[in-house]
């Protein structure tokens, strides 16, 4: 696809410094909430909510799956069919403590070891599910000009759309990825993530 080629507003070397202040800054935060990940892993073991993490695979760059990391939120085994369901108002899945986990997005922290790892950045376009996507791409096959980049964990989406949980609503957020990766630079990243903190 032509348009993959120069969709990217960064350059090379933005894009170097990006990953140099994704590794510094994951590294940095890991160690300063491991304290919260120990006590966060004593509460499920302790309230018998099950493995405190869970993984499950997601699309990024070069359109590559890998595994993202979260806390879990819901009961083990959510989806039995093995089909993804999208979280519906008071589901009955969610553990006593995920809403609260999920509205204040601490069930994504662990997602600083796929940043770490190179996975995901701290800004980009939030990575989704094989099945999502091919549902997406019916209707616009734009989404995989995404995959020039790093899926971010918040994006300009997160903060203009808030939580996706519709068909409509991730066809809007793939706006907003689009226009994020068109536009893109170090400063925007630095007030998307102060935009995020502000809101959580």
């Amino acid at each position: 696809m032509s348009e993959t080629n120069n969709i990217d507003g960064m350059n090379a070397f933005q894009r170097a410094l990006k990953r140099m202040g994704d590794i510094l800054g994951a590294a940095v935060l890991l160690a300063l909430f491991l304290p919260f990940f120990i006590l966060l892993i004593i509460i499920y073991k302790v309230t018998g909510g099950g493995p405190a993490f869970y993984t499950q695979e997601r699309i990024g760059l070069h359109g590559k799956p890998f595994q993202i990391y979260k806390f879990r939120t819901m009961v083990v085994n959510a989806e039995k069919e093995d089909v993804p369901v999208l979280e519906q108002p008071d589901d009955v899945r969610l553990l006593k403590y995920g809403k609260f986990m999920r509205s204040h997005h601490i069930d994504e922290l662990p997602q600083l070891l796929n940043v770490l790892r190179g996975d995901m950045s701290f800004v980009g376009y939030r990575p989704e599910r094989r099945y999502f996507i091919d549902k997406i791409m019916e209707v616009n096959r734009d989404y995989e000009l995404l995959f020039v980049s790093r899926p971010g964990v918040t994006s300009l989406a997160t903060i203009r759309n808030g939580y996706t949980d519709t068909l409509d609503k991730m066809l809007r957020r793939l706006d907003y990825d689009l226009d994020y990766l068109r536009h893109r630079s170090l400063l925007l990243d630095w007030k998307i993530i102060f935009e995020t903190v502000f809101s959580i």
